[in-house]
């Protein structure tokens, strides 16, 4: 029975990740991040489909590096923020979210970035990798409590064997996943970074589409 499980579960994580429409390519100079993108959120997919066909993330930067948390990249909360005060009169531009439990924080998840707006409405052109840490049955149980969230089983496996970031769940979009050049993503991430999480060397990035 428990071999059936596991065989259940390894099946429909091939059919979530692997049936998906877009994948798309980061080159940096550490390697190579190949990502695909979720059909289950498909308005995050097409806005980065389109910002890449705009080159929106051509010589882009990871500029912001937490270890065991993420690595985040695109145009920085700073910028965002400058340039809203100073259009205070034009609409904050951001994309509603879009939750979907195939779609979590498990380590190399691609996520959207957002401000602190009740929506959980997410920025247009800032992305981050989940690197993460180790997750406990306690503490998804906690969680469950304080989000009001049920992990399903295929959740619990993942965080538990592998690890992760569950408290950003229902929180932030999730919008794909890297299938290849995981260790470039977390040796990006244990790279120094000074005290507002820069990294001390620039660390840029160019975004494409794999055909």
């Amino acid at each position: 029975m428990k071999k059936l499980l596991v065989l259940c579960l390894w099946f429909m994580m091939v059919q979530y990740n692997y049936g998906q429409s877009k994948r798309i390519l980061f080159h940096t100079a550490y390697g190579d991040v190949k990502v695909l993108l979720y059909d289950f959120t498909p308005k995050h997919r097409d806005l980065i489909v389109d910002a890449i066909q705009d080159s929106v993330y051509a010589n882009a930067f990871f500029n912001r590096i937490i270890k065991d948390f993420v690595v985040q990249g695109g145009e920085h909360d700073d910028a965002i923020l400058k340039r809203e005060q100073e259009n205070p009169w034009a609409p904050k531009q951001r994309l509603d979210p879009e939750f979907d439990e195939r779609a979590f924080h498990k380590i190399g998840a691609l996520g959207a970035g957002r401000d602190d707006n009740p929506r959980k409405a997410s920025f247009l052109n800032q992305l981050y990798f989940v690197v993460g840490k180790a997750v406990t049955a306690d503490d998804l149980d906690r969680l469950q409590i304080q989000k009001d969230i049920t992990y399903t089983d295929l959740q619990r496996k993942e965080y538990l064997d592998n690890g992760g970031l569950p408290r950003l769940d229902k929180d932030y979009t999730v919008v794909g996943e890297i299938y290849e050049g995981l260790d470039v993503m977390m040796k990006i991430s244990r790279l120094q970074t000074e005290a507002a999480d820069y990294p001390l060397t620039p660390v840029s990035f160019n975004l494409s589409l794999i055909k």
